[in-house]
């Protein structure tokens, strides 16, 4: 028994160092070409190592590109949008999962339909919406739309669901009102579920393209996203070292991210229990 359960576990660690491979590899050649020359990249691009290593990329990133003005515009949204969808998401998910009133079964399975719904129907009414307000070209075009995510709702309503509703009523004996027992009990029980959700809203408004491609005119307000392929469109072949550079330096604040929260990212999608 003893050796097939070590067998057992063997195999278990084969198909994950190969899984693991298997996706460590694009990113590890993503890294290695950004030191690699222009010649090297179209001439060889089976290789993996870079010889001669160049920091070109690196330097022509920040000379060519006004990089640091593209993270602060993508920090100013994709942070503005995380806030945001946290501070809402949570009440709203506060009130479905522990509150009682009426309708809210029925608002509840309302949301659960437009999840059901594709995105790309609404592009065309709220960019006709914003453009009659005159938000194209404003940050708040992209960050106001999305403060609100009915997903994210769903899945903090599923996890805040499972804390004790003892817990709340020992409060509301001991006096203390809901906005007390959301912000002192209910949000420090659910941070690996915004942990999460901070997660996945930051990472998809720092790689979103469509929206600011489709709101943002001035260059001055452009994300990473759209400045660097508004980069690798100008001189197409001639710049392509740069472009390994920055798809690099541009996946690192997903990265640094993801290392700090992900302890709190498993924990919302394991089987959790308050009880």
């Amino acid at each position: 028994m003893l050796k097939q359960e070590r067998n057992e576990r063997t195999r278990a660690y084969i198909f994950l160092s190969i899984g693991l491979i298997i996706t460590l590899y694009p990113f590890v050649l993503m890294v290695m070409s950004s030191f690699m020359t222009p010649s090297q990249l179209l001439n060889n691009p089976s290789m993996i190592i870079p010889m001669p290593l160049t920091f070109s990329g690196y330097t022509g990133l920040f000379k060519d590109l006004n990089v640091l003005l593209l993270f602060k515009n993508t920090i100013i949204i994709a942070g503005s949008v995380t806030l945001l969808n946290l501070f809402f998401d949570s009440l709203a998910a506060f009130a479905l999962a522990k509150l009682k009133f009426p309708g809210k079964n029925a608002l509840f399975g309302f949301m659960l339909f437009t999840l059901m719904i594709p995105g790309v129907l609404f592009f065309i009414p709220t960019y006709t919406m914003l453009y009659n307000w005159g938000w194209v070209n404003h940050y708040r075009a992209l960050i106001i739309p999305s403060f609100v995510q009915f997903y994210s709702i769903f899945l903090m309503k599923q996890f805040m669901e499972q804390i004790p509703d003892e817990v709340i009523e020992a409060a509301r004996i001991d006096g203390a009102s809901d906005p007390v027992i959301y912000s002192r009990i209910i949000v420090p029980m659910s941070i690996p579920v915004m942990a999460t959700i901070a997660i996945l809203t930051f990472m998809g408004a720092w790689n979103d393209f469509f929206g600011p491609l489709l709101y943002l005119r001035s260059p001055s307000m452009w994300t990473v996203q759209l400045g660097l392929q508004m980069f690798s469109s100008s001189i197409p072949g001639q710049n392509i070292q740069v472009l390994w550079a920055g798809e690099v330096v541009i996946t690192l604040p997903i990265l640094i991210v993801f290392l700090f929260l992900q302890k709190y990212f498993i924990r919302a999608f394991t089987n959790v229990s308050f009880k």
